[in-house]
This record gives structure tokens, C-alpha cells and sequence, in this order.
């Protein structure tokens, strides 16, 4: 019989794998389904353009207002409307919807962490246990039911655009435009980009749209409201100085020089996902073998990445982590390389998921380690070290995204190793200032508030404590 605690991590991580299944699978559709002056980029450029502004200043908001159940309702609500933007496809649509999920964006992912953090400081109370444990095992449950909505998102898309009557051969004419080698001023359009027929879109979309009522309704229906009296009571207690204190703690944060020399690898995060969603997909799969084929690319991308997340996880304690970045940098820049000079045709049909795998395994690296970095650097002050992560990570979407129609695809990968040498160079340093002044661990933070009891009694310094780790 599962616990009370248990039973809400699972409804928030099928919740979540409803929601991500149709933004995850709308998501990699983009570039292609909206290929016209590059529409669909520039909506997910505004998309985390958004993500920025609300992770500013709206969870705190939400979250004092609402409590964590109730965020993330209508944060879903936010995601589901982009998939009612795609059904008019239009400027007027696309960027409203954009800007909604945008701000919907930030709130939910710091709601979800708020409640599996409560979830797991209450059972480890229960079960005296360390708050640590219980918490770290609510994360593993969460992301490994969530990794696999880009199997399920990606193959209800492929499932469906294989039904397309339009879809038909490809001339050698014109996949001479397909992969980097040539770069056409009309870019966008050339190569084998016909939209699939209008109903199909429209099936998908429905099925996308239900997955996300899903979502809802397990949240609305079977999610406690965890949030208790004493907790809503604190939050509002602390009115308007809660938002400010959230707002400057982030850019406060910008003084360490440590952060400072990782925003370009937090960056890079946002560089390699918009490339595999928005360039490789468009420029090399649709480009030579049609849209009904991203979805099955996309899915041997989700299932190496979580696989790969699981395994680097383990593997992390013995490698450390130097060896693990430097792997996923030698992987990024050796498909980089090959991806300038391969010229992609259907007669090669499994090197187009080959290139996917790998940068599953490589972005596995990136989110695992980088995640956990942050933690292990910025341990007193973990809140505004994840809110950086996340704001500069959306930044690096934005600019990838924003500048995809406008330059060609060689260029597009020349900045992308660019980037990726500049983040090894700083991450480097950040090792290396590591090493010569090692920072404080959790525990012997923990060790200091027991002996001083921080303004406290005991038990509060054990509340602390389990924040902490």
C-alpha cells in the first residue's frame, strides 16, 4: 500500500507526462508544421523570451496566492492554450499563445519542485527519515515517468502524419538544399516541407489538446492541496518583501563570479536543444524524408536521454564530473562537424537517428550535471542559483531560436561549436576555482546551524537542515 505522499508524486508526474506529451511533441513539430516566415521558430523564441519575465516575478506571486496545486492547474492551462494556437495558424495566434505558455512556464516548474519538496520533508517526518532521501526519490519517480512523454508525444505525431496522401518522393534536385552544405536565400521552404493535409493537423492538435485536459483533470481531481494553514500563513506574513527578495536574490546571485562563468554552459543548454528541435529536424529530417519522420527521430532522442540520464547519474560518482562534460563536448562538436558535411538522402535512412541518440547521451550530460553543479556550488542559496539556471538556459533558447531564419545553417553550427568552447573554457575555470577553494557541503552547513541552533530551537534548525539537503 503506498503512502498518501507517494500517491501525489505519481498524480504530478502523470500530470506531467500528459502535459509534455503534446508541448514535447508540438514542440519538435514547430519548425516544420510552421515552416512560413518561420513562424514556428520565433513562437518558441517568444515562448522562453516569456519564460524569462515570469520566472522574474510570477511564481512567488502564484504560489503565495494560490499554493502549489492550484499554480500548476492553470499553468497547464497556459501550455494547452499554444496547442489551440496551432489550430489557426497565423502571427495573431501563435505569439498570443506563445506568451501565455511563456508565463504559465516558470510558475509550474517551480510549483511542481515546491510541492515534491513538501511531499518529501512530511513523509521523511513519517518515516524519520533524512528530508534529503525522501526528496531525491520523489525526483527520480518524477523524471523518469516525465522523460518518456517524448516517446509517447513524438509517436502519436509520426502515427498520424504517416496517414498523409501527400506524401510522395523527393527529386535529387532538390535535396541538394537539404543539410548544410548549400544555403538558399529561401531556406525555409525549400526541400520536402509540404504541411501535411489540414484534417491530420487538426487530429493531432485534438489528441494534443485532450492529453492536456488529461493533465488537468488529474491535478484538479486526485492532486492534495498540501499547502496547509501554516504554510499559506507564512507566505502571506511576508507580503511584498517575498517578491522582492525573490526578485533581487537572483540578480544578487550575479556577483559570484563562479555564476558569472557559467552562464555560458547554462546557455549552451538552450543552444543544443533548439538545434536538435529546430534545425535538425527541419533541415535534415522533413528536409529529405518528410515531417511524418521528425516524431520517430525525436523518440530515439527521448529514449537514449533518459536511459542516458539514468546511467550518467550512477556513472557520475566514480567518472566525476569533468569526464562526463568533456564527453558530452567531444559527442556535441563531433556531430557538429559531421552534420556541416554529410548530405542527407533517404537512402540513408539510420543515420538520421544516429545523430539523435548521440545527442540524447550528450544532453543527458548537460541537464544532469549542470543541475547538479548549481546544487553543489550554490548551496546556501539554491533557490536563486536554479532560477539563474533557468532564466540563462531560456536565454540561450531565445537566441538560437530568434536568429534561425535569418542565417544559414552552416553558420548556425560554426556558432554552435563557438559556444560550446567558450562553455568548456569557462567551466574549466569553474573546476579549477573549485578545487583551490572548495565550497561548504550541505551537511557541514547543516553540522554549523546545530551547533549555533540559528536563531532558533533545535527543531527549526532541523527544518533548515532538510532544506538545505
Amino acid at each position: 500500500m503506498i503512502s498518501r505522499n507517494t500517491k501525489n508524486i505519481l498524480v504530478v508526474s502523470f500530470g506531467f507526462l500528459s502535459l509534455f506529451t503534446a508541448y514535447g511533441g508540438l514542440q519538435s513539430l514547430q519548425s516544420s508544421l510552421n515552416a512560413e516566415e518561420g513562424m514556428g521558430v520565433i513562437s518558441l523564441s517568444v515562448v522562453y523570451g516569456s519564460i524569462i519575465l515570469s520566472s522574474m516575478f510570477l511564481p512567488p506571486i502564484m504560489i503565495k496566492n494560490l499554493g502549489c496545486k492550484w499554480t500548476i492547474f492553470i499553468s497547464m492551462a497556459c501550455y494547452i492554450s499554444y496547442s489551440f494556437g496551432n489550430l489557426f495558424p497565423g502571427w495573431a495566434a501563435l505569439i498570443t499563445t506563445s506568451v501565455l505558455l511563456g508565463l504559465g512556464g516558470s510558475p509550474l516548474w517551480s510549483a511542481k519542485c515546491s510541492y515534491l519538496t513538501i511531499c518529501g520533508n512530511i513523509q521523511a517526518e513519517k518515516d524519520n527519515k533524512k528530508g534529503q532521501d525522501i526528496i531525491n526519490q520523489y525526483f527520480g519517480i518524477f523524471f523518469l515517468i516525465l522523460q518518456s512523454s517524448a516517446v509517447w508525444g513524438n509517436l502519436m505525431s509520426s502515427l498520424i502524419f504517416q496517414q498523409d496522401s501527400n506524401i510522395g518522393d523527393i527529386s535529387e534536385e532538390t535535396l541538394q538544399y537539404c543539410g548544410a552544405a548549400l544555403c538558399n536565400e529561401n531556406f525555409t521552404t525549400v526541400g520536402n516541407f509540404t504541411r501535411p493535409e489540414q484534417h491530420l493537423v487538426n487530429i493531432l492538435l485534438g489528441c494534443y489538446i485532450g492529453v492536456g485536459v488529461l493533465a488537468m483533470v488529474l491535478i484538479g481531481v486526485f492532486l492534495d492541496n498540501i499547502d496547509g494553514i501554516t504554510a499559506r500563513d507564512f507566505r502571506r506574513n511576508r507580503g511584498n518583501h517575498s517578491f522582492c527578495s525573490t526578485f533581487l536574490a537572483t540578480f544578487r546571485l550575479l556577483q559570484d563570479k563562479r555564476l558569472i562563468m557559467l552562464i555560458p554552459l547554462t546557455m549552451y543548454s538552450g543552444f543544443e536543444q533548439s538545434f536538435l528541435s529546430g534545425e535538425y529536424t527541419k533541415n535534415y529530417v522533413t528536409c529529405a524524408l518528410g515531417i511524418h519522420y521528425v516524431g520517430f527521430a525525436m523518440i530515439c532522442f527521448g529514449a537514449v536521454n533518459a536511459l542516458s540520464s539514468y546511467a550518467f547519474g550512477r556513472l557520475s560518482q566514480y567518472t566525476g564530473r569533468i569526464a562526463l562534460f568533456c564527453f558530452a563536448a567531444l559527442i556535441n562538436l563531433s556531430c557538429a562537424i559531421a552534420l556541416l558535411f554529410w548530405k542527407p538522402h533517404p537512402d540513408q535512412l539510420p543515420v538520421f537517428f544516429v545523430f539523435p541518440a548521440l545527442w540524447g547521451m550528450a544532453d543527458a550530460v548537460w541537464q544532469t550535471q549542470t543541475n547538479a553543479l548549481y546544487g553543489i556550488l550554490f548551496p546556501k542559496h539554491k533557490e536563486a542559483a536554479f532560477a539563474n539556471y533557468r532564466m540563462w538556459e531560456s536565454f540561450g533558447f531565445v537566441i538560437a531560436f530568434a536568429y534561425s531564419t535569418f542565417i544559414c545553417l552552416s553558420t548556425k553550427i560554426y556558432i554552435l561549436i563557438s559556444v560550446l568552447a567558450l562553455s568548456m573554457l569557462t567551466y574549466i575555470w569553474v573546476e579549477y576555482n573549485e578545487y583551490k577553494n572548495p565550497t561548504v557541503s550541505a551537511i557541514q552547513i547543516c553540522d554549523d546551524l546545530q551547533e549555533k541552533h540559528v536563531k532558533g530551537t533545535p527543531a527549526n534548525v532541523k527544518i533548515i537542515c532538510q532544506t538545505f539537503m
